[in-house]
């Protein structure tokens, strides 16, 4: 697992480290030499292997020097530019002295001529300035030789010790003069603040070292935050066994449509077939079924009755009688907002029967058994689009949930699902996802770059990608689908909503790189690209 923790978390790991008998100085020399690890592997074929390091004078600093000792005696060409002052007998300082290694103090570049020269011959320029525990503003004597960079129109590729300096890393706030890194190397854990933004559009690719903490350590129990990884996906997925059948893979049900939205519940059910649901059935309004049933031949259909297109509230009734062998459930794809279409929902979360049969309060398939009839099929539901706006406006509707659902609302829907404003959701997206997560009981996908998964229990995961590539209308309705479908074949809701958002998001991805740009990516194009995320997440290499 990839921790995501605050700089008070990590403080409380590395003194309860040293506690243990794992010493400050020990923890530095992991860091600084799976520092210098990370860079030979990834850039130890350039020519040259010239390395410039920016130095300051705290552990950052002194992870640095670790790592470029190191790489000289792997054959690197090294220059230690010492931004702040560290002390005259610094044994890292002179371990790079005594190894071949340069050492320029900007006390004796007064005017940044050897720092430009520096920048100009370098393969790689190591920021190793400022670490965790920094906050705004950046002070004069840090900002001037970082203005030297902005001189030239290409920089070389610039590796950043933990975070790039200048980031707040539990805020993600920025300064200005802090250099876009190409990689940023955490140590033992992704700091918050890295993936929130402006900070994400500095740290570049984002990897993580172990520097030698023990598993067992207590302060780990307390960590519920994660960074979503390609591993963890893996894990996740269900098997394919070679004598599978489409019932070894579930049965979803995606229930939406209108005739202002048809296309919608064609995305999500093409989404859940790609992720490998053995059977979907779309359950749309009469009005819309001639215009799609042919456009997606894999799937089977429900016919609902309709209110000038939209799903009437009698609907309900035949979402019952169809029940029957459904593992998953999606309900909200181009849905609408209509009085008949609120009723359908309001009909679906409260059921009233017959006058001296037994009522059911809650969805559908929470009905008690009773003498003359069976309990029903309880799929797991997820909720998206319109369905979610319909939900705000039935009071306890979580309640009504007996079984964890999953909700996957953007920012403007959140807003309408917490009475917040969007502002509110967007400036503390991990704190509104896991508040109302454990407040409703369910799953909620907060949406956006970043997506963020929580859970009830206070188990959160993000997904650590941002494109805007998956910035165009129905790529929402793609990973209501995709969720769905994972369900359907087994998974527990929080690890679909996992899995899903991350697939999704690499699907994205995959798909502007297969255009070479994001602007022109559609929905469609997304749900093409799905087997590409699945064969890169699933490959053992």
């Amino acid at each position: 697992m990839t921790y995501l923790i605050t700089v008070s978390e990590m403080t409380t790991l590395e003194n309860e480290a040293n506690e243990r008998g794992l010493g400050y100085d020990q923890m530095m020399r992991n860091a600084g030499s799976a520092l210098a690890d990370v860079i030979h592997e990834r850039y130890g074929h350039t020519q040259s292997k010239n390395i410039l390091g920016l130095i300051g004078s705290g552990n950052n600093g002194g992870d640095a020097l670790i790592a470029l000792s190191e790489l000289i005696e792997k054959g690197w060409i090294v220059t230690a530019y010492l931004i702040k002052k560290r002390k005259k007998k610094d044994p890292l300082v002179l371990s790079i002295i005594n190894n071949g290694g340069h050492i320029i103090s900007v006390d004796e570049d007064g005017s940044f001529n050897d720092l430009q020269e520096l920048i100009g011959s370098s393969d790689i320029i190591l920021d190793g300035i400022l670490g965790t525990g920094f906050k705004l503003p950046l002070r004069e004597e840090i900002f001037a030789p970082l203005q030297v960079f902005f001189k030239f129109d290409s920089l070389p590729e610039i590796v950043a010790v933990d975070c790039p300096s200048g980031v707040d890393c539990d805020t993600g706030e920025t300064a200005k003069e802090t250099l876009h890194a190409d990689l940023t190397v955490c140590m033992a854990a992704i700091k918050k603040g890295l993936l929130k933004f402006p900070a994400f559009e500095y740290a570049g690719e984002i990897v993580v070292v172990d520097i030698g903490l023990p598993k067992n350590l207590l302060e780990f129990k307390n960590i519920q935050a994660s960074v979503v990884s390609q591993g963890m996906v893996q894990k996740m997925l269900p098997a394919r066994p070679l004598d599978a059948h489409k019932g070894t893979f579930g049965a979803c049900m995606i229930i939406g449509g209108s005739t202002n939205y048809c296309g919608a519940v064609l995305l999500s059910a093409a989404s859940a077939y790609r992720v490998g649901a053995g059977l979907v059935r779309a359950a749309i309004p009469c009005a819309i079924y001639d215009a799609i049933a042919g456009q997606l031949p894999e799937c089977t259909w429900i016919v609902l009755p309709h209110s000038a297109g939209s799903i009437s509230g009698s609907a309900s009734v035949v979402i019952r009688e169809n029940l029957d062998r459904v593992t998953a459930q999606l309900i909200g794809p181009g849905l609408g907002q209509e009085k008949e279409t609120q009723e359908f929902m309001k009909n679906l979360l409260h059921f009233e029967e017959t006058p001296g049969k037994k009522t059911a309060i809650g969805f559908l398939g929470q009905l008690e058994k009773t003498e003359n009839k069976e309990p029903l099929n309880q799929p797991t539901l997820v909720f998206d689009a319109d369905a979610l706006r319909l939900l705000s406006n039935i009071d306890d509707w979580h309640q009504m949930l007996k079984q964890r659902a999953v909700l996957t609302p953007h920012p403007g829907e959140m807003a309408a699902l917490t009475g917040l404003t969007i502002d509110e959701v967007q400036n503390d997206r991990e704190g509104v996802a896991k508040d109302y997560a454990a407040k409703w009981g369910h799953v909620v996908v907060l949406k956006g770059a970043v997506t963020i998964i929580a859970s009830p229990d206070g188990e959160t995961a993000f997904v650590p990608i941002a494109t805007p590539a998956l910035a165009s209308a129905g790529t929402g309705d793609v990973l209501s689908g995709m969720i769905t479908g994972l369900i359907g074949q087994g998974m527990t809701a929080f690890e679909a909503a996992v899995a899903g958002a991350w697939l999704h998001a690499r699907a994205g991805v995959a798909a502007a790189t297969k255009q070479g740009q994001t602007i022109s990516i559609t929905a469609s194009d997304v749900i093409g690209e799905i087997s590409v995320a699945l064969k890169e997440t699933t490959s053992t290499k």
